[in-house]
């Protein structure tokens, strides 16, 4: 595969390059330590729970505490460079000092969704072979079950107020262990289990570090689970480079409109590689504040962090932006201080999109990522209008093309599966060669999205190729129809999938959930009355199902997969 022309060139105007700069840094550890330093002053990070107390860390303390996790990882549990290391941990201020200290450790970061089961946690665990867990200290239960089957010889717990001032610490805890009872005993295990504060003691008695220095872009840096483009869980090697690599891009893109002088509200898991990047490691480079929701559920939860800082910049997912418009503390008393918000991890409906103009004044500019990059891969151009629908043009020094069954290129404006490649494209899956030989071929990660790419290299995702129901020999997408009932406005969101059909092959079901905004019950014969007035006849849902809620990812991302799971088990048990 040749790399395409790259018609996209243009929408970047004056102020965005078409190459990245060579990186200014061989490794995260180096670049975490220049930042500590350069804004020594600053707050890094402020995390704010439900109630609205709070805690910050600056540059110069997060500085010192992750040198000394990492002198406590190397040194007193003797782990060397290239261990892989778990942190599972909600948002709080104790991720960024572990896993800062992960990186000036030379340790490969493994990170973990908090909620994972005990199962799933073993699999993960020794798929990656984990020797060290920093992992929230609500979830101390599931360590009698996880520990003696794995290989996992330290554990270091962490608390949501980790880090708080005393008196505010205190009395979350409290609420933890007396109102919630969500504060379980610790078990009796058979490795170590330290606080982490008595871990930083540790390592401040402990030589510092510095052979750090001695990292590559090249070098292992993160083991990212996706389900990528098959559905089975692996683990993305990321690598310094290719992080390093994306926030050169995200910067870039970025320009002026991202300075030290902003906020962003982190209410996605940053164990998670969209917050990760964009908020994680883009904000803290520039210097910047990040804004810890140690759970953005109910969306309630965010109502202090917004109240109580001066936002910026929010990053989320359609359902996010939805549920926050329809709060009404939210939509009476936007943020004063925000300039943008940024999309990603599904598709952004148009109708969200328009509202959040409408509500807050501005935009929300929507992108595209995968795991597998790190993740941004488009974007849309802030000093340019909006382009509803579109994840925007590819970032600097990154090809994209759009190709067949054969994987050979469709013409200009017709749909094909999106392949890209760039700086940021993973080294491969870890222990998985031959998933990782059918996702990348020479250098180029074939992503499984079906696009559709503009005259002038604007792209538009169609749906996942896996998503894709076949009506009587069409191919109909679900976000198309997905995106019309969100227009309708006694739909707060929905979901399509494929079902089997005798007639038809396939027939399309939307599940959807009720407004509770709007005084008009949604019901089955309008939503398809809503469908056949502005979809072809052989897109209109066969069968609605009306729902309380939808199975959701830990981003908000809504599960389809979960969806057809239950329908399979459904026309399973009808013969």
């Amino acid at each position: 595969m040749n790399a395409q022309a790259r018609p996209w060139i243009a929408a970047y105007g004056a102020e965005i390059p078409p190459e990245i700069p060579p990186l200014r840094h061989a490794s995260l550890a180096a670049l975490v330590d220049n930042a500590c330093t350069t804004y020594a002053g600053s707050t890094a990070f402020t995390c704010v729970v439900p109630n609205g107390m709070n805690g910050s860390l600056g540059f110069s303390a997060l500085g010192q505490m992750s040198d000394r996790f990492a002198s406590f990882l190397r040194h007193h549990c003797k782990l060397a460079p290239g261990t892989r290391v778990a942190v599972q941990l909600p948002n709080g201020l104790a991720y960024p000092v572990a896993a800062f200290g992960v990186f000036k450790a030379g340790c490969v970061l493994v990170n973990t969704n908090p909620l994972y089961t005990p199962r799933e946690m073993i699999h993960q665990f020794n798929d990656a072979g984990v020797e060290a867990l920093v992992i929230c200290d609500i979830f101390a239960d599931k360590l009698r079950t996880v520990v003696p089957q794995t290989r996992i010889r330290h554990v270091v717990l962490a608390g949501v107020p980790e880090f708080f001032p005393r008196i505010p610490e205190a009395i979350v805890r409290a609420v933890q262990k007396v109102w919630t009872r969500s504060l379980p005993p610790v078990p009796d295990l058979p490795v170590p289990v330290l606080r982490i504060r008595e871990a930083l003691r540790r390592g401040a008695a402990l030589p510092k570090l510095d052979d750090w220095n001695r990292l590559r872009p090249g070098d292992l840096a993160l083991l990212q689970y996706t389900g990528g483009t098959t559905g089975v869980a692996k683990a993305a090697m990321l690598t310094h480079g290719n992080i390093l690599s994306n926030l050169e891009q995200v910067k870039a893109v970025g320009g002026r409109h991202m300075t030290r002088e902003d906020c962003v509200l982190t209410a996605l898991p940053l164990y998670h590689i969209f917050a990760f990047t964009a908020n994680l490691m883009t904000f803290f480079a520039l210097g910047a504040r990040n804004v810890l929701v140690p759970s953005p559920r109910p969306v309630q939860n965010i109502q202090r962090a917004l109240e109580n800082t001066p936002v910026t910049w929010i990053t989320g997912v359609n359902t996010l932006f939805n549920g926050l418009m329809n709060e009404e503390w939210f939509a009476t008393y936007p943020p004063k201080t925000l300039k943008a918000a940024i999309a990603g991890g599904t598709a952004l409906h148009q109708g969200v999109a328009i509202r959040w103009q409408e509500v807050t004044g501005t935009r929300i500019s929507e992108g595209y990522g995968l795991t597998e990059t790190a993740p941004l891969v488009s974007f849309n151009p802030l000093d340019r209008a909006t382009r509803p629908g579109s994840i925007g043009v590819p970032v600097p020094s990154t090809d994209v093309a759009l190709v067949d069954e054969d994987a050979e290129p469709v013409p200009l404006g017709e749909p094909g599966e999106l392949i890209v490649r760039g700086p940021q494209v993973m080294r491969g899956y870890w222990n998985r060669p031959d998933e990782t030989e059918q996702t990348l071929r020479n250098g180029w990660v074939f992503t499984g999205d079906v696009a559709v790419m503009d005259d002038d290299g604007y792209l538009r995702i169609v749906d996942r190729k896996k998503d894709m129901v076949l009506v009587s020999g069409f191919n109909v997408y679900p976000n198309e129809i997905e995106e019309c009932l969100s227009h309708l406005p006694s739909v707060l969101e929905a979901a399509v999938i494929g079902i089997p059909d005798t007639a038809t092959g396939e027939a399309v079901r939307a599940y959807v959930v009720q407004n509770p905004d709007v005084s008009d019950l949604v019901t089955k014969e309008a939503v398809i009355a809503h469908c056949r007035e502005h979809l072809a006849a052989y897109k209109v849902p066969k069968s609605v199902v009306l729902r309380d809620a939808l199975p959701k990812s830990p981003i908000g991302k809504i599960l389809r997969k979960d969806l057809k799971a239950e329908a399979r088990a459904e026309f399973a048990q009808e013969g």
